[in-house]
């Protein structure tokens, strides 16, 4: 029996492929979007950060359903190429082998899935929990707060495993240079003069350890500065939010609006009833611009927010949880010291939550 399994390999001599190399090329054409396409998160892409609890696959399915619910609305149906209009490719080769089959058949399915690319796209994000949906012909920011807007207002709660959705403008390389180099040029539409604004910043990083709080927070409020010295912090009631989310090698970039009045962008929390949602509004509440008291008030705030999002996330990405607990001392240590814009680097209330803001003097 043995000699009866060895022997078509025999027979086919070492054109003979195994069954792994054909499944690969399966996945890559059933993968949702494409040989065409980035199969996960890179530097370079545009897209939407979602936190969900435990059930990545779930997630995904209310991603989808979501996004192109409120997508059609706001953008139409979308429209896709007839797969027939794709090139054929060297229909008359000769396929001797299985391995001529195999490249032929995956060269088919990249240039039909460039015809055919996805609006929403499911990629590998690199991080339990994690999931990142690609966008193309889409304004993240915009779509996201529509939703957000749209459950805050009716309080129809629409999700189930999706925790956080956030909008992703910008992709770079997890680097101090590379991230220096390329913010100096995507935060220019909201604060480069004239434009102008208050803004927070939000820092979070999974799976890496190499790159410093600190730094980065120190680096991107002197590139705001920079941009127009009329830019303000405020941590009540911010006009704008620098979202810095940090995955492996890969930095995410995006700046949002109404961050704080819809729950740090739960879609658990957002469509709560005003009696427990309006603590976690900082700028209906005039004290929480008093010094420490809105220190203290922020502190709070981050716990019931991120309640649902942290308790899920730290128990399956245990990384960052030994992250943040390692960086706890010496962030209180460095708490007095203040950035080039005059701003003092403040820790949220969590050591394992790594939501850094920065607070005005």
């Amino acid at each position: 029996m043995a000699a009866a399994g060895e022997q078509p390999p025999q027979a086919g001599g070492v054109k003979r492929r195994g069954k792994a190399q054909y499944v690969q090329a399966k996945r890559a054409r059933r993968g949702g979007g494409g040989g065409g396409g980035p199969r996960q998160l890179e530097p370079g892409l545009q897209g939407i950060l979602i936190t969900c609890n435990m059930n990545e696959r779930k997630c995904v399915e209310e991603a989808y359903s979501l996004l192109n619910e409120y997508g059609d609305a706001l953008y139409g149906p979308e429209k896709f190429v007839d797969k027939d209009k794709q090139p054929s490719g060297s229909e008359e080769e000769e396929e001797d082998d299985a391995e001529a089959a195999l490249k032929k058949e995956v060269s088919e399915i990249q240039a039909s899935t460039e015809l055919r690319l996805r609006r929403f796209q499911s990629l590998e994000s690199g991080a339990n929990n994690v999931v990142f949906i690609r966008t193309l012909g889409i304004e993240p920011e915009k779509l996201v707060h529509h939703i957000l807007k749209d459950m805050y207002t009716t309080k129809k709660k629409k999700t189930r495993v999706i925790l956080r959705m956030l909008p992703i403008s910008g992709t770079c390389k997890a680097f101090l240079e590379d991230m220096k180099k390329y913010a100096e040029t995507f935060l220019e539409p909201w604060f480069k003069a004239p434009n102008k604004g208050t803004f927070q910043i939000i820092y979070k990083a999974r799976n890496n350890s190499h790159m410093s709080r600190e730094e980065v927070i120190k680096e991107l409020a002197g590139i705001v500065g920079c941009l127009n010295p009329e830019n303000k912090v405020d941590l009540s009631n911010p006009q704008y939010t620098v979202v810095v989310e940090i995955i492996k090698a890969v930095c995410c970039l995006s700046v949002v609006k109404d961050y704080m009045l819809f729950r740090k962008y739960n879609l658990q929390e957002v469509v709560k009833s005003n009696k427990e949602g309006s603590q976690p509004n900082p700028g209906q509440d005039a004290q929480v611009r008093n010094g420490n008291k809105m220190a203290s008030e922020f502190g709070n705030t981050d716990k019931e927010d991120l309640k649902s999002d942290d308790s899920a996330e730290e128990k399956n990405n245990p990384q960052v949880m030994v992250e943040g607990s390692k960086e706890k001392t010496q962030v209180e240590s460095e708490k007095g010291a203040k950035s080039e814009n005059g701003s003092q680097v403040m820790e949220g209330s969590k050591s394992n939550e790594s939501d850094l803001v920065l607070e005005e003097n």
